[in-house]
């Protein structure tokens, strides 16, 4: 599967639609999700054109693989649901049709402010 530069995260890096941010930096955007599922719940994804975690993992670069995982972890203080702040959050990546990814850009949900529960139902 090739990149889709007309996906909705893609235009959002581009400005294109709005979001409500909460962090930026020169490796990820994090904003609130437009359909909350949970209490709190972000979306932390990266600038590149990566379309899953496979093609991350397979493709980014150091500097991005690292500016990833500490964006997660900014976000998740920001929103007060970090292990330091609070009491904990999933952080949840769905990649590719049977993992249920709906856009084909990688993002990771972060769902916190209450008790998450089951991981699959």
């Amino acid at each position: 599967m090739e990149y889709d530069d007309n996906n909705i995260f893609a235009k959002i890096l581009r400005g294109e639609i709005p979001c409500k941010k909460i962090y930026e930096d020169s490796f990820v955007l994090s904003f609130h999700d437009i359909n909350p599922q949970k209490k709190i719940h972000a979306l932390v994804i990266p600038k590149g054109r990566y379309i899953d975690l496979d093609d991350f993992s397979l493709n980014a670069n150091p500097d991005e693989i690292v500016g990833l995982i500490r964006g997660i972890n900014i976000v998740a203080k920001k929103l007060g649901i970090s292990v330091e702040n609070g009491k904990g959050y999933r952080a949840l990546a769905n990649i590719s049709d049977n993992g249920g990814q709906e856009v084909p850009h990688l993002h990771f949900h972060l769902f916190g402010g209450e008790k998450v529960g089951r991981m699959v139902e």
